[in-house]
């Protein structure tokens, strides 16, 4: 049961002990005992000890309902109101490395908290769930067949009619109709319900204002309860340092960010903050019958992993309601606009209330393992594009919703004071006139430039900032205007044919959009596919056109990609600015070369009235103040919008899409709950009855259960079905696996932090080394060979470099006299940032010329040459560029029995390129890319060694330098072929931009 941590009070519910907290008069009273002494039932051992120079001092928001000012500075004065903090024993760090600092005293637990399984068992069905574990539907396999059913998105219908073909009626089901199936459906233990309410309005409709919404708590409690986030969520504000020194900070969970710890130190000691993250946008339902467009509102938690949170597999965003979308009768059109936000702000208000009263007042809740917290929701971020912003901010257009800037500011190379609450209230209680004349009170809102919204819906949440709440968002703030802008000026300074050709003829990389027709002619383009053209835009241009505009795009690009970083140091914090601020320096030349033009009038713009680039200087305080800008992309809200309101819409009768939409989703959440608690009760493996909660199989009470057996049950349920294959894994088990079982040597195996990846059969097997040599253009194959057996020596396997002169004559004697060949192999690294997620696998192609590839294919990649310097870490560093000619492994002799100690490792020809000095700089000034040429020998022929495989680290992708004007001869096949020097493109993969930057 609760217990009040004050005064040692048993209550029977976590909403008993909250309003008993809550009371004004009462002795436990948050706000009236604060600096009384917190009783915790945590034991003193367990708790952190923490430094004094890194912990502010916890105070409370005042009775107005924003935050008051925090002084680190008053924690280290010796005042006696103030809590003593003891410093630490040790350095903590986090899995990384990283030295971590946390918050102290904060996220304390209690007992008396439900898990999953026990709310689950708080159904009034759960008796009949003892008897019959799968109830109401008979055993696993009449479940399993309901809930693809359920789930399917079939009409009844097409429901009715499955049910009543003969091969599903020789099937022992339960039930026979579609009708029954939905019937027992509506059985299952629920989620959070929906409700439905009529908003009044104070001017007229066309129909009533219908809202359809949750409980906003309920879904919380619901995300906070799961037990799929149990190892995936953040309790306690902390900080992070490369080193123990604290000079470099890092920024990547909300978490760790400043927001957090002040937000912590604004509530009662003990508190959880729980970071509340809402989502809203409009979305179309159909492209047919009139184009009907929901606008959902979504809501997650910011103390779960990004990396987790931002998974559409993780269900981590539910839909909280389904905001209306009226039509107003009002004779001026603009006016009809007015009326509709006030309608949305009035709407939030109903549906988020119960967040703001536990964002005063705290609510008791139980985590994922079932201990009781004391929470407090407070509002983390609002993921909107930037229309829906300035409705939230309750500004006009041409205005930023989060700093002071109009229109004609939004080109200046600094950023602007923030537009905070205080100041918008402020304007807002300022104006005299009735708020119901709309056309008088949109006039008085004018100077200020509001948009007439009188009651903003944040204005009574504590602590909610808008400037702060309202993040940087990527997906409409970079990407498209990267479309809307950047690739416009590109457009202007190229032509649209030179463009569309020179990106046709970029060489292909495996797995990445290749756009052979250009880009100038593409139709409805979306993130993706944004994302992939800026991959090659720098490439693309280089040496085209002034190099002042050049830079200034280049500068922007460099600020989109150090931004989605997923931890952002105080170094990379700089470095964002700087790139902003290199594009102002060069800007200007965008104008005077007249490539900034406006879309219809085609007219030279002379100025920057252009939204999203103002919204980047807040990029950096946002960085600050709620941690790495890449976890609040709409990327996750878009995608749930299929998920939400797509799918469910698709099994409607095309009439009131929102009540069945809420059915719908109903029905799924209940299949998705009922499947998580059949799981974890062990009951998808064999029909015996579940035993009371708290009690095991045998009779003993147990509180517990195996963790990380229900993680991996959890793990099949929760996480997408179709996963990309761990090579690190993959080599681990052939390491381990018993000799005589895997051939020798392991097609895949782990290089220094690259996992690499070979087919099982060759592509050529048992290939003479000559024939090899002619069909692969290799003269000089067989004294590489040789040369490469002089270095190697009878056993050792030594680390190879490029050396000098050829030693080896051409004709020189080998122990073999035949090759296995591949044409490619697959190379995959954990992220730059987190060593314990990988990336998607890049392919090195080494494939010999045929009827199809007239010059074959050959890519580059990057090769460790100094095993003192690692990558990624050491950049370029230790390493080269290489072009891949031949992979291959020497076969053994016929007739010889195990392997020798020459076929005991992969091999490759590789043929090295130079990067060519720019000046007092390794980069060329206009792009920041290494400039590269062909090494060659004194004779002039290519400088090529044999090294093994295991000393290739990474993909690299080369093009051509194009000049002024590409030579029309070029295609994406033979462009490497016909070129002498080449760009480094950092820009094709995030990973391997940050290791090179």
């Amino acid at each position: 049961m609760p217990v009040c941590p004050k005064c040692l009070k048993y209550f029977e519910t976590a909403r008993s002990l909250t309003f008993h907290r809550a009371q004004p008069r009462a002795a436990c009273n948050v706000r009236d005992s604060w600096d009384m002494e917190i009783v915790s039932t945590t034991p003193a051992n367990e708790r952190n000890n923490h430094d004094v120079d890194d912990v502010p001092v916890a105070s409370f928001p005042s009775d107005s309902g924003h935050a008051m000012d925090f002084d680190p500075g008053l924690a280290w004065e010796g005042n006696d109101n103030r809590r003593s903090l003891s410093p630490p024993i040790s350095v903590p760090v986090d899995s990384l490395g990283r030295v971590l600092v946390t918050f102290p005293r904060a996220a304390e637990i209690f007992e008396g908290g439900e898990t999953f399984l026990t709310r689950f068992e708080l159904d009034p069905y759960s008796v009949c769930r003892r008897l019959v574990p799968f109830y109401p539907f008979a055993n696993l396999d009449d479940w399993r067949v309901a809930n693809f059913l359920l789930t399917s998105g079939l009409s009844m219908r097409a429901l009715d009619e499955f049910l009543s073909l003969q091969a599903t009626k020789n099937m022992p089901l339960s039930f026979w109709t579609a009708k029954d199936l939905r019937a027992r459906a509506e059985l299952l233990p629920s989620g959070p319900r929906w409700k439905f309410q009529i908003v009044p309005t104070t001017h007229s409709t066309k129909e009533p204002i219908q809202l359809y919404f949750r409980d906003a708590l309920d879904c919380v409690e619901a995300l906070f309860n799961h037990p799929f986030f149990e190892d995936k969520m953040d309790f306690t504000p902390f900080r992070l340092f490369t080193t123990a020194e604290r000079v470099v900070r890092v920024f990547t969970e909300w978490m760790s960010s400043d927001g957090a710890w002040d937000m912590q130190s604004k509530i009662p000691e003990g508190g959880t903050v729980c970071g509340v993250i809402l989502s809203s946008d409009k979305t179309n339902i159909t492209n047919m019958c009139g184009g009907r467009v929901a606008h959902p509102l979504l809501i997650s938690l910011a103390n779960i992993k990004m990396k987790v949170r931002n998974k559409a597999s993780s269900h981590a965003f539910l839909l909280l309601a389904l905001m209306p979308i009226p039509q107003f009768i009002h004779p001026v059109p603009r006016m009809c606009s007015v009326l509709q936000e006030r309608l949305f702000h009035q709407c939030l208000d109903i549906v988020l209330e119960p967040l703001k009263q536990a964002a005063r007042f705290g609510r008791m809740m139980s985590d994922p393992v079932g201990n009781l917290r004391y929470c407090f929701t407070h509002l983390v971020s609002y993921i909107v594009d930037t229309p829906e912003a300035r409705m939230l901010a309750c500004v006009r257009g041409n205005t930023s919703p989060v700093t002071t800037a109009m229109y004609k500011d939004f080109g200046d190379p600094y950023r602007h004071p923030p537009r905070t609450a205080t100041t918008t209230l402020a304007q807002l209680s300022s104006i005299e006139c009735d708020v119901l004349d709309v056309d008088q009170y949109f006039a008085a809102c004018e100077p200020f430039r509001l948009s007439s919204v009188s009651h903003p819906f944040w204005r009574d949440w504590l602590l909610a900032e808008p400037s702060e709440f309202l993040t940087p968002e990527s997906l409409h703030e970079w990407h498209r205007q990267f479309w809307d802008h950047d690739v416009r000026w590109c457009k202007q300074a190229l032509g649209a044919a030179e463009l569309d050709f020179r990106f046709s003829i970029i060489p292909r990389i495996t797995g990445i959009p290749h756009f052979s027709n250009g880009i100038t002619k593409l139709k409805q383009v979306g993130g993706r596919v944004q994302r992939d053209v800026q991959r090659y835009i720098i490439v693309v241009i280089a040496g085209a056109t002034d190099p002042d505009v050049i830079i200034a795009i280049r500068a922007l690009m460099e600020f989109r990609y150090l931004s989605q970083a997923t931890a952002i140091t105080s170094t990379t914090r700089d470095k964002i600015r700087a790139s902003l601020q290199e594009f102002h320096d060069h800007k200007d030349a965008l104008i005077e070369n007249g490539f900034r033009r406006g879309e219809k009038t085609k007219h030279v713009l002379k100025h920057w009235h252009i939204p999203k680039l103002e919204l980047m200087q807040s990029v950096i305080p946002s960085v600050e103040r709620v941690g790495s800008i890449l976890q609040w992309s709409a990327d996750t809200t878009e995608h749930a919008h299929i998920e939400v309101i797509k799918d469910p819409a698709s099994t409607t009768n095309n009439h009131n899409y929102d009540s069945q939409i809420c059915r719908c989703l109903d029905r799924y959440e209940k299949c998705r709950l009922f499947d998580t608690a059949l799981a974890l009760h062990g009951s998808t493996t064999e029909s015996i009855p579940v035993p009371p909660v708290g009690q095991d199989a045998d009779g003993n009470d147990s509180d517990t259960y195996d963790g990380d057996e229900c993680r991996n049950v959890l793990d099949d349920i929760w996480t997408p079905k179709r996963k990309v294959t761990n090579f690190f894994d993959v080599a681990a088990r052939l390491l381990a696996a018993l000799p005589g079982s895997v051939p020798r040597p392991p097609r895949t195996f782990i290089a220094g932090s690259t996992a690499i990846r070979l087919n099982y059969d060759p592509s050529l097997k048992r290939i003479p080394i000559d024939t090899v040599a002619e069909q692969f253009g290799l003269p000089d194959l067989r004294g590489a060979l040789g040369d490469y057996l002089n270095r190697e020596g009878n056993v050792a396997q030594n680390f190879h470099t490029f050396g000098g002169q050829r030693r080896s004559p051409p004709d020189v004697h080998l122990p073999f006299k035949e090759l296995d060949v591949w044409y490619k192999v697959r190379l995959q690294q954990k992220t730059y940032h987190d060593s314990s997620e990988i990336t998607p696998t890049f392919t090195v192609h080494a494939h010999p010329p045929d009827r199809s590839l007239k010059y074959g294919r050959y890519d580059a990649a990057i090769m460790n040459i100094d095993d003192r310097w690692q990558w990624p870490s050491s950049g370029l560093q230790g390493h080269t560029v290489v072009q891949v000619r031949l992979i291959m492994c020497p076969a053994a002799p016929r007739g010889s029995n195990g392997i020798n100690h020459f076929s005991s490792r992969f091999l490759m020809y590789a043929q090295r390129f130079d990067i060519v000095p720019q000046g007092n700089s390794s980069v060329e000034r206009t792009t920041g890319l290494h400039v590269l040429k062909r090494a060659t020998r004194a004779s002039g022929s290519e400088l090529g060694e044999i090294f093994p495989l295991d000393q290739l680290r990474s993909y690299a992708h080369i093009v051509p330098r194009f000049g002024r004007k590409a030579d029309n001869r070029l295609t994406s096949d033979n462009c490497i072929h016909s070129s002498q020097s080449f760009f480094l493109n950092r820009y094709f993969d995030k990973d391997f931009f940050y290791a090179t930057s």
